[in-house]
Parts: structure tokens; sequence; C-alpha cells
């Protein structure tokens, strides 16, 4: 079955060509690979380029952390933001937010302006991830949402798997000015694949006003996906962070985190392909078990087996894509509709808090347990939300029973 319905008839035989038919989600599939070839490079790039200037370890790391702040800041009013503006007009003005500052880094190195050229583009980062996600509900109907939502997880992992280690190669290679210049056009060009799209909602049905529930009852529904996001995305911030420093070898952080990576965007596309084929929450569980064992084994393995620990970053990685695809899945499905802005805005804000609490922490307790002590913490609390993942996925089957 095709990821979209059909524009036109059926005859001789003809087929829809794939789940990439409908022409506003593959426009909505490139402009998400051009912002996120903007983000991915410069995860690496800022805090290097911020060290240029002298900033010294504390700097570097004020760049992400100054970004991821002022993400979750504006996720926080997106909900809002999406009723008034609408998806479309906000992901044009992310994907500017997110573009065109970048052109400035070159400018200087000092690390005031290096901040303030990173809170704009974090402004940025935060409306598109929203919108963009909020889009993915738009653009499908509810039978076809899982493999949406992982392919949407593809266009956004790829550049994180690909762009994420080069960047830095391409900095030493041919200058940190080049990078800032193609990472800035990727995301600049966004407004031109936007305007090219119909703007139809799935199915042609007319867009529906959002806060149709009490909002109170809205954030209850969504409160245990966004728990499981939380975890897992505290244990994903102290891997990216901190492996490079945890691993014995030094190729093992490189071959562990690309592992991880890839990983994460198989679990995504083969959650979505499943949740499709069954029910969206039937893999909260497993994908909640996968993670708890992947950061288990990397406690484990850090210190001792490189070739241990980048098999446990599968292992987590794969674990964290299902999560991550049916988690947003399951909240789509109990927003309806109207609240798919929220929805979106939940699963994002639980993403980035959760990723930045989970640096900030493995860095801390790090210096007190080490960091298999730490990645220890980390498989122990995503352990503990296993039985709300159960409590939760049983709820959402009887729900799906009920008339």
């Amino acid at each position: 079955m095709s990821l979209f319905p059909l524009r036109r008839r059926e005859r001789d035989g003809f087929r829809a060509p794939g789940p990439l038919a409908e022409r506003d989600f593959l426009l909505l599939l490139a402009a998400t690979l051009g912002m996120f070839a903007n983000h991915a490079p410069l995860l690496s790039v800022v805090p290097l380029w911020a060290a240029e200037g002298g900033s010294g370890h504390g700097g570097a790391g004020a760049a992400t952390g100054v970004t991821m702040a002022t993400t979750v800041a504006i996720q926080l009013c997106m909900g809002r933001l999406l009723r008034r503006f609408g998806p479309y007009r906000l992901l044009v003005v992310g994907a500017l937010l997110l573009g065109v500052p970048t052109f400035g880094y070159p400018l200087s190195t000092d690390l005031g302006w290096v901040l303030s050229v990173s809170a704009v583009r974090g402004l940025g980062f935060g409306i598109v991830t929203v919108a963009g996600s909020a889009l993915v509900a738009d653009l499908t109907t509810p039978a076809q949402r899982g493999r949406a939502v992982g392919w949407h997880g593809i266009a956004v992992g790829l550049p994180q798997v690909v762009l994420l280690p080069l960047g830095v190669w391409f900095a030493e290679s041919f200058g940190f000015t080049a990078v800032f210049l193609a990472a800035g056009a990727s995301s600049a060009l966004v407004p031109l694949l936007v305007a090219g799209m119909r703007r139809r909602r799935a199915g042609g049905a007319a867009p529906e006003r959002d806060g149709t529930r009490p909002a109170a009852g809205l954030l209850r529904s969504l409160a245990v996906p966004g728990l499981l996001m939380v975890v897992s995305a505290c244990a994903l911030g102290g891997v990216t962070s901190f492996l490079p420093l945890a691993v014995v070898g030094s190729t093992t952080a490189p071959a562990a985190l690309f592992a991880l990576s890839a990983a994460m965007i198989a679990g995504r596309w083969a959650a979505g392909a499943w949740s499709d084929r069954g029910s969206a929450g039937r893999l909260l569980v497993p994908g909640t078990v996968l993670c708890a064992a992947g950061m288990g084994g990397l406690a484990a393995a850090v210190a001792t087996s490189p070739v241990l620990a980048v098999a446990a970053a599968a292992l987590y990685g794969f674990g964290f894509g299902v999560l991550q695809n049916d988690t947003l899945v399951v909240m789509f499905h109990r927003a309806g509709p109207g609240g798919s802005g929220t929805a979106s805005a939940t699963w994002n804000v639980a993403f980035d808090a959760g990723a930045g609490a989970g640096s900030a922490s493995t860095g801390l307790l790090a210096q007190a347990l080490a960091f298999p002590g730490a990645y220890s913490a980390a498989a122990l609390l995503v352990a503990a939300a296993v039985p709300f993942a159960w409590y939760d996925a049983r709820r959402e089957r009887v729900g799906r029973r009920t008339p």
C-alpha cells in the first residue's frame, strides 16, 4: 500500500510509485535534509570555532548549551505559535533563523559573538523540529503515519550519520568558513522547497483547530510517551557527549557513534513499517528494554572491550530509534488531527531537554563514579521506565479496542 492515497485513478495495473509519491511529503523530506545538513556538522564545528578564539573547553561547551537552551525555550511556545501562524510559515521562518545566522560565524571567534549567533540558530532549530514533525501528521492519514514518521526520521538521521563526522574533517581540510557557508546555504534554501508545496492535508481534509480537547487532559495522555523520550534521550546525551572520553582505543568512539546513528535510523524505519501493520504502542516496551540493555552493555564494555562497546552502542541506537518512532506515533494518535502541534512540541521538548540533562548529569556522575558507573546509572534510569512503558502500551491496546 502506498504511503499516500493516489490523486489519480489507477488503471491498467498502475500502482503508486511507493511511499514517496506525495509531492508535499517529498518536499518536506528534502527540506528536512537541508535543515539537518546545517545542524549536524555544526554540532562539532562550532565548539572548535569557539576554541579557535581561545575560549577553552568551557566556552566551547557553552556554544552547544546556548543552542539547546534557546531550542527548548521556543519549543515550549510552539503549540501556540502553530495555532496562530501554521506549520508552513513557521517552517520558513525557522529555516531562515537557522541558516542565515550561520553566515555570521566567520566574522569573529569572540565567544560573545559565537554564543549570540548560536542562540539565534537555536531558536530556528526549535521551530523547524516542531513544525516539521507537525507537518508529518498533517500530510498523512493515521494508517500511514508510522511509515511517514519513519521516513522523516531517516531524513533527520542521515545528515547526522554522514555530516557529523565529516564536519571536523571538512573544516580541517578546507577551512571553517567553507563549512559555515555550505551549512548556511543548505538551510537558507529551504523556503524555496516550502514554496513548492501544495499545502493540502491528507485526504483533502480541512485543517482542524488545535485545542479540541482540554489542554490538561491532552498533556496527561502524552505524559508517559514523553517520559520514555526524556529518560532514553538522557542516555543519548551522555553517550554522544562523553563516549570519546570513555572508550578504550582511538578508533572505538567514531565506530561506536557511527553504529549508534546508523542503527537509530534502522530502528525508526523498522518501527514505522511495523506500527502501520499492527498498532502504535506495541513497540514501547521492546524499545525501552533495548535502550536499557544497550546502555548496560556500554557500561560494561567502555573500559574493557572496544568490539562490545560498538555492539552495545548499536543495540542502544536501534532501541532508541524504535522508541522515537513509536512514541511520536502514539502522541499523534492521542492528540488527534487538531492536536498535532502540541504532540510535536511535547515530543521535541522531551527529546532535547532529555539530551541536554543527560549530557550534564553524565559529566557530574563520571567525576564521582567514572564512566562505567555513569552509564550504569543511565541504564538503570531507562530500565526503571519499563513498567511505565508496559502500562502505557497496554492502555493503548485497550483504548483501540474500546468503541
